[in-house]
């Protein structure tokens, strides 16, 4: 066990220097990506315009290797434009069935809440079942299948908000935020040329190599008293009278994964309470609904759910 969670190390190192050649100064932020990624779980990217969510997906898409697709959403985007459609062929006189473009390893959905609700519900059999269903059939997706959608939180104009419940959907939400100066003033100079660097993003990465990480990522030993404080964590959160809505058990679920995964980026083969700790947010706040006198007085998810985390017994494993 403990050379399979080497080689994920090294593995998660090659690919976050792949993706930092071209997305700087956000190493916990594909981290936790990869950490998804390992899951088996979907991601979605949430911050403001033209902080690089896009360049992200893309970027970690390409190093990763497999199949690649992106579906740019817009309001008039059709179910049938993502998982596929029959057409018929005049000169077979019979209908073909062409696939869409959630065939794929990993999926870039742009600007999600740029769809309608009926066409963001076509993603959720995709992402809860790894499979579409089509004209009455039901198509397997490919394994891995690793779905990032992006979206823009700040513009309302032609959006369709996600529902709290397709949000919980995603294993978690990763918020990107501004670059530091100096970084910045690196990714103004790297684009002094015609193509975008993206372009130069080759992969280091294979998809049976992934395959075989995420088998051994679930078989990280997890000590009871970790379970315990995991479960302590989750029901803080619904007995917290500033949360209108606690974390459901999918959360616990997704808590407990993530924290295995990034346990193995850590060349870990167990997973300590700071692991739990750390992932938290990202995991839960999607899964939270603050209470609307909470609001109010200026509380967020991230911040209560800050205040759980303090307040919640740690345990102390013995070395």
């Amino acid at each position: 066990m403990e050379d399979k969670v080497k080689a994920i190390q090294a593995w998660a190192e090659t690919v976050i220097r792949s993706v930092e050649g071209v997305f700087l100064g956000k190493r916990d932020v594909v981290e936790k990506l990869l950490v998804a990624v390992l899951c088996r779980g979907h991601v979605l990217l949430e911050d403001v315009p033209g902080v690089g969510k896009t360049i992200l997906a893309r970027a970690l898409a390409r190093s990763l290797g497999g199949e690649f697709s992106r579906i740019q959403c817009t309001p008039d985007l059709l179910p049938a434009d993502i998982v596929g459609v029959s057409i018929y062929n005049p000169k077979e006189g019979e209908f073909r069935f062409r696939e869409g473009p959630i065939r794929a390893n990993v999926v870039l959905v742009d600007e999600i809440n740029r769809a309608t609700p009926r066409t963001q519900s076509a993603l959720l059999e995709a992402m809860g079942e790894n499979q579409v269903s089509v004209e009455g059939k039901s198509r397997a997706l490919p394994d891995p299948f690793f779905l990032i959608a992006t979206e823009n939180p700040v513009e309302f104009e032609g959006t369709f908000p996600l529902p709290e419940a397709q949000k919980d959907r995603f294993l978690m939400s990763v918020k990107v935020g501004y670059p530091a100066r100096e970084v910045e003033k690196t990714i103004v100079r790297n684009q002094r040329r015609l193509t975008h660097p993206v372009t130069d993003v080759t992969a280091v990465s294979d998809t049976a190599s992934l395959l075989a990480h995420q088998e051994t990522v679930v078989a990280l030993h997890v000590d009871e008293r970790v379970e315990n404080y995991i479960m302590d964590v989750i029901g803080a959160t619904r007995g917290n009278r500033d949360l209108q809505l606690g974390a459901s058990p999918r959360g616990s679920l997704a808590l407990y994964k993530c924290a295995q995964a990034l346990a193995a980026l850590r060349g870990r083969d167990y997973v300590t309470p700071e692991d739990v700790k750390e992932l938290a947010a990202s995991v839960l706040a999607k899964r939270v609904i603050v209470a609307p006198e909470a609001q109010f007085k200026g509380q967020t998810a991230e911040s209560l759910l800050s205040a759980v985390l303090d307040n919640t017994a740690f345990p102390e494993l013995q070395a």
